[in-house]
């Protein structure tokens, strides 16, 4: 029973820790993985449009923040690497419909350690298969968005079978894109964007197709505390102020 209540506590406590105590001014937006230095920047330039209000950004993979909301955090707004986040989200009255809109768009690509001893031939989806790959940092497909589109892509070339069984499963983009610049890992799933990031470890080794484009929305919670803040942040990430940071992260418009 005493481990029970524990855990419960636990529980408890970290959601309140999630976003700290909640203030007038305070705006709580949880974001994916692969939005964390851009929102960063749009961050600063929403404050400073905004006297006095505080946005403060909480990062994961979009699943895993769906289910912080679920569980009661004290979430504002919500921003997704995928469509089926926030399907899910709407559809169990977490997030406002109408507030709902794609902000920005991304694109998937396999990365390679950009020093190794040596190189690998790594043209096309199909030289995953090949035994000099051995290890593949995927993100968790059921929790992590970018993992689902490498699985549709794999699946789709017929390749998922022989890639998920040299798969190296990630909690988010972050952690793939950290594998493949420390050459723990030959291969990995990531977006173009976090590949930027690190160019002087990783190299893009190629762009994988899709057959639908990477569309991230973003919409404000039911339980926002701040609405009208929220809206008005939303509104935000579309302008060319923000559009603008987002281009230099080498994110592309909707």
């Amino acid at each position: 029973m005493l481990s029970f209540s524990l855990l419960r506590l636990l529980r408890v406590l970290a959601l309140g820790l999630l976003a700290g105590p909640v203030q007038a001014g305070e705006l709580l937006v949880s974001a994916a993985s692969s939005l964390t230095n851009a929102f960063k920047d749009i961050a600063l330039g929403y404050e400073a449009l905004h006297p006095g209000t505080k946005v403060q950004l909480n990062f994961g993979a979009s699943g895993a923040l769906l289910q912080q909301i679920v569980r009661g955090a004290p979430v504002d707004v919500l921003a997704s690497a995928d469509q089926e986040t926030l399907d899910a989200a709407q559809s169990q009255g977490l997030v406002v419909a109408g507030d709902r809109k794609d902000f920005v768009r991304n694109t998937l690509v396999v990365v390679a350690p950009l020093q190794t001893p040596v190189p690998v031939r790594l043209d096309r989806l199909e030289d995953l298969a090949q035994p000099a790959i051995a290890r593949v940092a995927l993100a968790h497909p059921a929790s992590v968005p970018v993992g689902r589109y490498a699985q549709r892509a794999l699946e789709s070339a017929r390749l998922w079978p022989a890639v998920q069984a040299k798969a190296v499963g990630t909690q988010n983009v972050r952690q793939s894109l950290d594998y493949v610049a420390r050459g723990e890992v030959e291969a990995g799933f990531v977006y173009a964007t976090d590949a930027a990031l690190m160019k002087d470890k990783v190299r893009v080794a190629l762009v994988v197709p899709l057959e639908l484009p990477i569309l991230y929305p973003v919409a404000r919670t039911v339980g926002s505390r701040q609405p009208a803040e929220a809206a008005a942040f939303i509104q935000y990430l579309g302008t060319p102020a923000a559009q603008a940071i987002f281009a230099r992260y080498g994110f592309a418009k909707p």
